[in-house]
């Protein structure tokens, strides 16, 4: 599979989610978004309006996570987190499901958890994370089907702190589990041109990377 290095930029989530992460590092990634012109960043709460101060003017969005990385949040402090990031400028959101809830298959709950949060999103795109490498593989296609359900306009594989990243076995099955209807995000361990390649020839429509430098600095202009 060959894509030139603007039309991969468009579908990268440049990722900074260390915890450790400083103001200096968070402005590195924003110019480097910048410079490649990827879809967006993707930062923790604490450092959206850091990002959104230093991208404006430029056609880069603003991604944020809530409830990570262990999903394990009551819901009501997932949406509040949700409506405070919107609030201050994030116009996406990546949210970890409750994956303990999911293997309990208390479906109702995982259900309500994403609903919270994408109603608190009122109308921007909300990522469920369904951290696959805790699942079997019936348990990521309810996950999946949950997700599609409440609202959400994408599935993710991993939030990278969870023992596996993303699989292009994982990203294939979620891709034929929600059809055309949602997105698929491919994030945990993607560090190579071919990495990314794999992931969207099996189905990834969108990259999530701290490596995204690298990868556009391998793909052919």
């Amino acid at each position: 599979m060959d894509m030139r290095r603007a039309e991969l930029a468009k579908v990268i989530d440049h990722t900074l989610l260390d915890p450790s992460a400083t103001r200096d590092g968070v402005e590195r990634l924003c110019e480097e978004a910048k410079t490649y012109r990827v879809h967006a960043v993707c930062v923790n709460p604490s450092w959206v309006s850091l990002a959104v101060s230093s991208l404006h003017g430029s056609d880069v969005k603003v991604c944020s996570t809530v409830g990570f990385p262990l999903g394990a949040s009551l819901t009501e402090v997932k949406a509040f987190e949700a409506g405070a990031v919107v609030r201050l400028g994030a116009s996406e959101v990546d949210m970890v499901i409750n994956v303990g809830a999911l293997k309990s298959q208390d479906f109702t709950t995982v259900r309500e958890d994403i609903e919270q949060v994408v109603r608190a999103c009122k109308g921007l795109p909300v990522k469920a994370i369904i951290e696959t490498a805790y699942l079997n593989e019936q348990e990521k296609v309810q996950a999946c089907k949950l997700a599609q359900e409440a609202g959400a306009a994408f599935v993710k594989t991993s939030t990278g702190f969870s023992p596996g990243g993303a699989t292009v076995d994982d990203v294939a099955l979620m891709r034929k589990t929600v059809g055309d209807r949602l997105g698929v995000k491919a994030s945990g361990g993607i560090r190579t041109l071919k990495d990314a390649l794999e992931m969207i020839a099996a189905g990834a429509s969108r990259i999530g990377t701290s490596s995204t430098v690298q990868i556009l600095k391998e793909c052919p202009i």
